[in-house]
């Protein structure tokens, strides 16, 4: 493509990795945000209740996550990760009160599965080769096809893992997608497993340095202007109708659409998208973690799932949550703090507390779902789509996300006969 304007809809981690990509390639770039902010799902906030800065989600990503990490890299922001050094995962069983810690050998042979001390409790070797099947699979199968999901191991491991990381239960999942995650994560050895999390918070790591790199470079991020239409031409899109004046497209001009999949089937007619969504459960308690309390610690046999140690608080995350989405607010906080104060030792007495409920957190990572995804490419040869729900190989996740926001940059970016020929 000649170098139009860029107008990239949507300020979530896609857009602005987008956005990112194209100033770097010499475009002019505008974005276009409906909300008063950027992040999208991957947000930073002041919550009045507790009078700290908080996030909507508590996001993990692994160091084998290279494009998510690679933005980071671009926008100056890897050293705000915390970064445990080794592909450390402390785990509690709040039910027999066991605790334990996996420590992966960094190399790509798993050493650590031979040394019974450094499995996990209760479990046999020959349980840690169960995933394998997911690699043998076809498209239309799922993880609870391709692996027994059932047992000591499944339960401490493979299903918190697995459903964390697909946020829908591992039964129903796909194989495929499933063994996409393993194939980058844990099937690359524990230097593919570090995890690591913002710890002064999401739009510190990811947003306000992206804004202020695009800021730095002239590009306008319009924040309040929620796109309403789409005209075409042909096999062209030649308008955008905002809140206001619509916006006239022209020759050269381009389009990135990053918003949900129930907006953008909205606006672009034709376009297939995911339609089934799982929820994301999030609390966050006003409370000092207590000294030595593991940065991050699965749980099993619990509500909690994650619990994540901030200098200023606690924060719980709880994936595949439809079940819990409707449950007041009140009672969801106290059954957790419950479990929260058995696990670090701090009062039973309730802190304050924030509850955050996504109810469209993700698409359900389903056979069915994945193949509703949609290619990066339209029908119209200057309209592109970015979101982790389109075809990304992954989840829906920050990395998905990251490189759905790349590839769409890199079709505007590329030469204008390459663009000749639009996805029917």
């Amino acid at each position: 493509m000649s170098a139009g304007s860029v107008h990239v809809i949507g300020a979530g981690i896609a857009g602005l990795s987008a956005a990112i990509r194209l100033v770097e390639g010499g475009r002019k770039v505008i974005v276009h945000e409906a909300a008063s902010f950027a992040g999208g799902r991957c947000r930073s906030y002041p919550d009045p209740t507790l009078g700290l800065v908080i996030d909507n989600g508590n996001h993990l990503l692994l160091s084998g996550n290279h494009q998510a990490l690679d933005y980071l890299d671009r926008i100056g922001a890897r050293e705000t990760l915390h970064d445990p050094g080794a592909a450390i995962f402390d785990f509690a069983d709040l039910k027999s009160g066991e605790r334990w810690r996996l420590d992966l050998s960094e190399g790509r042979i798993p050493w650590w599965l031979f040394d019974r001390k450094k499995r996990v409790p209760g479990t046999a070797l020959g349980e840690y080769f169960a995933p394998l099947g997911v690699f043998m699979k076809g498209r239309s199968a799922t993880v609870g096809e391709a692996m027994a999901c059932e047992g000591p191991l499944y339960d401490r491991l493979w299903r918190p893992l697995l459903t964390s990381a697909l946020n829908t239960d591992p039964r129903e999942s796909s194989a495929t997608l499933t063994a996409a995650l393993l194939r980058e994560t844990l099937a690359a050895g524990g230097k593919a497993c570090h995890p690591l999390f913002a710890g002064h918070g999401l739009a510190g790591s990811f947003v306000d340095p992206a804004l202020a790199v695009l800021a730095a470079r002239g590009s306008v991020v319009r924040f309040g202007e929620r796109l309403r239409a789409i005209s075409f031409e042909g096999e062209r899109a030649v308008a955008l109708a905002f809140d206001g004046a619509p916006q006239t497209l022209g020759a050269d001009d381009s389009a990135i659409i990053s918003v949900p999949p129930w907006i953008a089937k909205d606006l672009l007619p034709g376009v297939t998208a995911p339609d089934d969504f799982r929820g994301i459960l999030n609390a966050h308690f006003q409370i000092a973690p207590p000294r030595g309390q593991p940065a991050i610690l699965g749980v099993v046999n619990g509500l909690i799932e994650w619990l994540f140690a901030f200098p200023d608080r606690l924060s719980v995350t709880i994936s595949n949550a439809d079940r819990l989405i409707d449950r007041p607010r009140d009672e969801l906080a106290a059954g957790i703090w419950r479990q929260a104060a058995v696990l670090t030792g701090l009062p039973p007495d309730l802190p304050p507390w924030q509850i955050v409920k996504e109810k469209r957190a993700t698409f359900a990572a389903t056979p069915a779902q994945n193949a509703k995804r949609p290619d990066s490419r339209t029908r119209w040869v200057n309209v592109v789509l970015a979101g982790d729900w389109i075809q990304t190989g992954l989840p829906a996740t920050i990395e998905g996300a990251v490189r759905s926001g790349y590839k769409a940059a890199s079709i505007i970016l590329e030469p204008a006969l390459s663009r000749r020929n639009p996805v029917p």
